[in-house]
C-alpha cells in the first residue's frame, strides 16, 4: 500500500490509490510517447528545464524537506541539505550536459575518412527509488537521463508517496512535457511487466539486494541493461592520526548520517591496535551523546535492527550502550569484540549502531575492510599520503574517501561493486550509462 505513515506515531496519515494496471499502461504510453521530445529537443534546451527544475527545488525546499520529514524521519536540518544536493545536482547536469553529450572524433587509422562517436538517447526509462533519500535518489537518476533525452516512469518506495507526487508535480512546473517523467503507484508484479515492455530500454534501481537480485533476473531474461545501487557496510579505516578527536568526530557522523539509514554510511570501523582502546572509548561517548532524536524510517525497521544486535550480542560481541527500541526509535550502540567469523561483521546494519574491528597493521585493516560481501564506499584515514594512496588502491570499493566524510558532491560518480551492484550515478559516467554512443564512420 501506498501510504504515508508517520514514523514518530506509527499512524498512517495518507494514502494514495496503487495504480490500476490501465494506469501504468497510460504511464508507459505516456513516457513512449514523449520520447520524440527527447530525440527532437537540443542539449540546451533540456538544459533549461533542469536549471528551472534546480530552482524550483530551491523555491520549494521547506516543503519538499517537510515531506521528507513525514514520511521517513529524517532530521529536518538534512532533510533540508537534501533537498539543496538536489538543486546542485540539476544544475550540474544543466551546466555540462552540452560538454557531456558533445561529438567525440575518434582518428581513424583504418583507412581514410573521418569518425565520429554521437551521444543520443536510448528512450524509455524505469527507475524504481527507495524510502532513506526520496528526492536525492530521484535527482541523480533523473537529471543525467533528462539531459540527454531520455524519458522516464519513475516508481517510488510505498512509503514516499506524497514527495512522488510533488516531484512530478515540480518537474511539469519547470516545463518539461508530458510523459516526461511519470510518477505511478505500481505494484511489484505490475513493475515486472514493465520490465519486460519492448518499450522499455533500461532500469535503474536503488534498493535491497532481494530487490535488486529480481530486477535483474527479468531484465536479463529481456535482454535489457539495469544499473543497481544496492546495500553497503562500508568500512572506516583508522591507520594513524594526529588529532583523534577530529577522527571520532568524523566517525560519529559517518555513521549517523540519516539516522544510520544511509547505503554508503561508514558500518564498520577498522582501527589499528595502538588506536584501538582510545578510539573506542572517546567514539562510543561520542556516538552515545550524538543521538539526532530522529526515529527510524518504521518501527519494522528498528525491530530488524534489533534483531540484528541481539544477535551479534548472543555470538559474543559486547553492546556499548543500551540500543533500546520504542516504536520506531533506536537508541546508537557501539558493537565491539567481533571478527569477520560473526554473522554481523557480513550484514548490513541500517541504524545508529558502529561496530568496531580491531587490525594489527596496515595490511590486516585491509584485509577485514574487504572481508565482505559488499562494496560501495569505504574511508580511510592516515597522516601518511603513500599509505593513503596505497591503501585506496587496495580496497575493494566503487568509492574511497580518504581523511574525510561528507565529501560527496554533483560530479562524482556514485556507485559499487561485488554486492553492492553495478554501474555509476552522478558526474560525467551518470549520463554515459543510457545513452547510445552511436560510431558514425564516413569513408572518403
Amino acid at each position: 500500500m501506498y501510504a504515508v505513515t508517520d514514523p514518530t506515531t506509527g499512524e498512517v496519515v495518507e494514502t494514495f490509490p496503487t495504480a490500476t494496471d490501465a494506469d501504468v499502461t497510460a504511464a508507459i504510453d505516456a513516457a513512449h510517447a514523449a520520447g520524440s521530445w527527447g530525440r527532437t529537443s537540443t542539449v540546451a534546451e533540456r538544459a533549461t528545464l533542469l536549471r528551472r527544475l534546480g530552482d524550483l527545488h530551491e523555491a520549494r525546499s521547506e516543503e519538499l524537506a517537510a515531506s521528507i520529514v513525514r514520511e521517513m524521519g529524517k532530521p529536518l536540518a538534512e532533510a533540508e541539505g537534501e533537498v539543496g544536493f538536489c538543486a546542485d545536482i540539476y544544475r550540474y547536469y544543466a551546466d555540462h550536459a552540452e560538454e557531456f553529450l558533445a561529438d567525440e572524433p575518434i582518428e581513424v587509422t583504418s583507412g581514410t575518412g573521418s569518425a565520429v562517436i554521437r551521444r543520443g538517447p536510448v528512450g524509455l526509462l524505469l527507475g524504481i527509488m527507495p524510502w532513506n533519500f526520496p528526492a536525492y535518489q530521484v535527482a541523480r537518476f533523473a537529471a543525467p537521463n533528462l539531459a540527454a533525452g531520455n524519458t522516464i516512469v519513475l516508481k517510488h518506495a510505498p512509503q514516499s508517496p506524497a514527495t512522488a507526487a510533488l516531484l512530478e508535480r515540480l518537474f511539469a512546473e519547470a516545463g518539461f512535457p508530458t510523459g516526461a517523467y511519470v510518477n505511478v503507484y505500481a505494484t511489484n508484479e505490475q513493475i515486472a511487466d514493465v520490465i519486460a515492455d519492448p518499450r522499455v530500454q533500461g532500469i535503474s534501481l536503488t534498493g535491497s539486494e532481494r530487490a535488486g537480485s529480481a530486477v535483474a533476473e527479468i531484465a536479463g531474461r529481456h535482454l535489457k541493461k539495469v544499473v543497481l545501487e544496492l546495500g553497503g557496510s562500508d568500512p572506516f579505516i583508522v591507520l594513524s592520526t594526529n588529532d583523534l578527536d577530529s577522527v571520532v568526530e568524523a566517525a560519529v557522523a559517518a555513521r549517523l548520517d540519516n539516522t544510520g539509514q544511509a547505503c554508503n554510511a561508514a558500518k564498520r570501523f577498522v582501527v589499528v591496535s595502538e588506536l584501538y582502546d582510545a578510539f573506542v572509548a572517546k567514539f562510543t561517548a561520542r556516538l552515545l551523546d550524538s543521538a539526532t532524536g530522529a526515529p527510524l524510517s518504521s518501527a519494522a525497521a528498528a525491530e530488524n535492527l534489533s534483531r540484528q544486535v541481539a544477535q551479534a550480542v548472543a555470538e559474543g560481541a559486547v553492546l556499548h550502550g543500551s540500543s533500546e527500541r520504542q516504536g520506531a526509535f533506536f537508541s546508537p550502540g557501539v558493537l565491539t569484540g567481533l571478527t569477520t567469523e560473526h554473522a554481523a561483521a557480513r550484514q548490513e546494519l541500517f541504524g545508529p549502531v558502529a561496530m568496531v574491528f580491531p587490525a594489527t597493521d596496515e595490511d590486516d585493516a585491509v584485509r577485514i575492510a574487504n572481508d565482505t560481501p559488499y562494496g560501495l564506499g569505504s574511508y580511510v584515514f592516515t597522516t601518511d599520503p603513500e599509505q593513503a594512496a596505497r591503501v585506496a588502491d587496495r580496497i575493494e570499493a566503487g568509492m574511497v574517501f580518504v581523511n574525510g566524510v561528507g565529501a560527496e558532491g554533483a560530479e562524482l560518480p556514485f556507485g559499487g561493486v561485488k554486492r553492492s551492484g553495478f554501474g555509476r550515478e552522478l558526474g560525467r559516467l551518470g549520463i554515459e550509462e543510457f545513452t547510445n554512443r552511436k560510431l558514425i564512420r564516413t569513408v572518403s
